[in-house]
């Protein structure tokens, strides 16, 4: 997916559970970086297209070990034992980026190093993708309004 349908996809996230948690700016914060993390493997991605990336695309392949739960897992582990404030948004973040990527064509693996694939029918970029977007920007402005009037 598209760096703007992940981001349009973590607002409506962050817009659901801002009430749950306590520290909201750095919720927010995290929930919008930690989106965009996983495309870090891409030179391609707005994100992985910084310098300071290249080495590690050197080293790790698009949709490999950064695309998948084993990752977010033991970096989110990693996040509760040292750095809890940021850990639940970490997850979310990661998490939905992961899941948005499985519905897509080339898909991820979801439980790397096994090879097993999740994959869809979204191409990135493409139609459905945009449809999607569409959706999830009109969920977000929604939510807002809601929001905003104190009904949810």
């Amino acid at each position: 997916m598209l760096t703007k349908t992940h981001i349009a996809i973590s607002i409506l996230a962050i817009l659901l559970f801002i009430n749950s948690v306590e520290n909201k700016i750095i919720f927010s914060i995290v929930v919008l970086i930690a989106t965009l993390i996983p495309d870090v493997d891409s030179n391609l991605s707005g994100v992985g297209r910084k310098v300071i990336f290249r080495p590690l695309q050197f080293f790790v392949r698009h949709r490999g070990v950064l695309h998948s739960f084993t990752f977010l897992i033991l970096i989110s582990l990693v996040f509760v034992l040292f750095f809890p404030i940021v850990a639940f948004g970490f997850f979310l973040g990661y998490g939905l980026h992961l899941l948005a990527d499985s519905f897509t064509i080339e898909g991820i693996r979801p439980f790397y190093p096994f090879k097993k694939t999740s994959s869809w029918k979204i191409r990135t970029g493409g139609k459905t993708e945009i449809m999607v977007l569409i959706v999830f920007i009109i969920a977000d402005l929604a939510m807002v309004v809601l929001k905003v009037w104190g009904l949810f």
